[in-house]
């Protein structure tokens, strides 16, 4: 039955309603309050971010008399993280005053017209000129404005357990000088430590970004000689197709899975794997190697769920070595997160505010301990308090020196997935290395439109 025309207009009515209703949830709700949102642990028990912004959320509106935070954060892992963010950016009704970008992903952001410049801040901002180079450039567009405030990196190398390495009769000071040397002790734990996992390795399209950076890129930026990025040719600004060394690095994740010296596949393509690495296997002794980053021990602090004091007692260092121990000897990669406002964010000066908020000197310092982050600030990575906060912190912040840092050009996202697609074909079995490979250049072809070359 059609409505009537009274019917008509009160249905009309009650949709507009409900349409304010929404709207009123919007970054523009009021202009006394900023939303703001981040990546939320998938484990409740993790909850040092959650944390560290009720504190400056307290600092902030105590400030600011009458201004209020309201967080809106996301729970979910990284790869479904950028996509529902990116869901929220696109509109004035649901996007947040601030958010919180991964390095790797702001420049496709900038290029989708999300974010919003913040140089007119920035210049207005004495706090500024602590950041390093290399942190601004990350935040960087093509343009040359800068979208995002960076508020920390991270770097990345072999964590090994030396109960696990007693057992196998492997010396506790382990440095592996190239992967064989890996390899090899992953191959003795598997023969002498029945019941653990020998060397976990990211892999696969569900773990997202992570495979790519923490578990891919650590091999293949060690198979050349350091000097030149191995993903994107800068003087040609083509990307680069799969030469030896994609191959070999390929090649070294088949070898983990095909030898069973790496979790079982169904584990190591579960999207919530680095959950159970954390919490679980780590703490437990149930995992000999693990290729991961400098943060994991926020994840062992008091209250965290997972808590483990001893974990440095237990848990040994290593640098990750180049493919056959060429130089510069050893290889990390770097990343982090910037705080950015977006484009439609409905109190933009009021979300800067909330920024410099979080990036006082002592606020800084708090959180790169907190969340055993490197500090992109020179004042605070000049303060013994920060240097001496934690063990691990000298080891990662000394790995600076032979770091690398992602192509984080609009089309890396893209890539980012091909190369995912390639270790999951390798670690299934499904494909040969060279099939992956071939299979990667035709997907990087397509994603960049064309713009590749050989190498």
């Amino acid at each position: 039955m059609r409505p009537t025309a009274a019917l008509s207009a009160l249905l009309t009515a009650a949709l507009a309603a409900a349409t304010l209703t929404a709207c009123g949830n919007g970054s523009g709700s009021s202009p006394n309050t900023i939303k703001v949102s981040y990546k939320q642990s998938t484990d409740n028990s993790v909850k040092v971010m959650d944390t560290y912004l009720a504190g400056i959320k307290k600092d902030f509106e105590k400030k600011y008399p009458g201004k209020k935070v309201e967080f809106v954060p996301i729970k979910a892992p990284d790869a479904d993280y950028y996509t529902k963010l990116q869901q929220m950016l696109r509109s004035p009704r649901t996007a947040p005053d601030l958010v919180y970008e991964d390095t790797f992903l702001i420049n496709s952001d900038i290029t989708s017209g999300y974010l919003k410049p913040l140089d007119p801040y920035l210049a207005k901002w004495p706090d500024w000129s602590q950041f390093i180079d290399t942190a601004k450039a990350a935040a960087k567009g093509q343009d040359g404005k800068t979208y995002g405030v960076p508020d920390g990196t991270d770097t990345r190398g072999l964590w090994f357990d030396k109960r696990v390495f007693r057992k196998a009769g492997l010396p506790e000071n382990w440095q592996p000088k190239n992967w064989a040397d890996v390899l090899a002790a992953a191959r003795t734990i598997k023969q002498k430590v029945p019941g653990v996992t020998p060397i976990n390795v990211y892999t696969g399209k569900p773990a997202g970004e992570r495979s790519t950076m923490q578990g891919f890129e650590m091999l293949l930026y060690g198979t050349g000689d350091g000097t030149s990025d191995p993903l994107y040719d800068s003087t040609t600004k083509k990307w680069i197709t799969a030469g030896q060394g994609f191959r070999d690095s390929l090649r070294f994740v088949e070898t983990v899975y095909k030898e069973k010296l790496g979790p079982d596949v169904s584990d190591a393509l579960d999207p919530n794997y680095a959950t159970t690495v954390n919490g679980e296997l780590l703490p437990q002794g149930k995992l000999g190697i693990d290729l991961d980053g400098s943060w994991l021990p926020q994840e062992w602090l008091p209250g965290s769920g997972h808590e483990w004091p001893d974990w440095s007692k237990q848990l040994g260092l290593a640098a990750m070595p180049t493919e056959a121990g060429q130089a510069p000897g050893k290889v990390s990669m770097s990343g982090g997160w910037t705080w950015a406002i977006p484009a439609k964010a409905g109190n933009p000066d009021l979300a800067f505010d909330f920024v410099k908020t979080l990036q006082t000197e002592a606020n800084a310092r708090k959180w790169y301990i907190a969340n055993s982050g490197i500090s992109v600030r020179k004042d605070v990575a000049a303060d013994p308090a920060y240097a001496t906060a934690q063990p691990g912190i000298k080891f990662f912040t000394d790995l600076v020196s032979s770091t690398h840092y992602r192509p984080a050009y609009p089309a890396y996202p893209k890539v980012s997935t091909a190369i995912q697609e390639a270790m999951e074909s390798v670690t299934t079995g499904d494909q040969s290395v060279e099939k992956a490979a071939s299979g990667y250049d035709d997907t990087l072809k397509d994603v960049t439109g064309g713009q590749v070359v050989g190498k």
